[in-house]
């Protein structure tokens, strides 16, 4: 099967945007709006792609408290942050965070790096 990746972003169409490209190369991607949608979500993943955006509305000390028990649900999941330009990154248990303006290639490259899928496996899922 192929690598799992959860997608924590509020933005619907680029979310599924995302998820599509993903799904195009192989990837078993799913998508939530926010890190409460998310751990409601029983998909094993091998990573985690956060749109700073789910961290940035909403009681922080709480919404830092929902992506550690994420993290933790999903121990072995790599976590990436995907920032605004000018804004400082968030604290958090983040492997890497890619900064915008970023497409939605770029952004599958960078996951490529972190997971990647053997030559059997580049094929969309659909």
């Amino acid at each position: 099967m192929a690598p799992g990746i959860l997608i924590v972003m509020p933005a619907h169409w680029t979310r599924a945007l995302l998820r599509a490209q993903l799904r195009e190369c192989g990837y078993d991607a799913v998508g939530a709006r926010d890190l409460l949608e998310a751990l409601g979500l029983s998909a094993a993943v091998r990573l985690i792609l956060v749109d700073q955006d789910a961290l940035s509305e909403g009681d922080e000390r709480l919404l830092s408290d929902l992506l550690h028990r994420l993290h933790a649900h999903h121990p072995d999941a790599a976590l990436l942050l995907l920032a605004g330009a000018t804004h400082k990154a968030p604290d958090g248990p983040f492997q890497q965070v890619l900064r915008r303006p970023m497409s939605i290639a770029d952004i599958v490259q960078a996951i490529e790096r972190v997971v990647p899928l053997p030559a059997a496996e580049r094929h969309p899922l659909d």
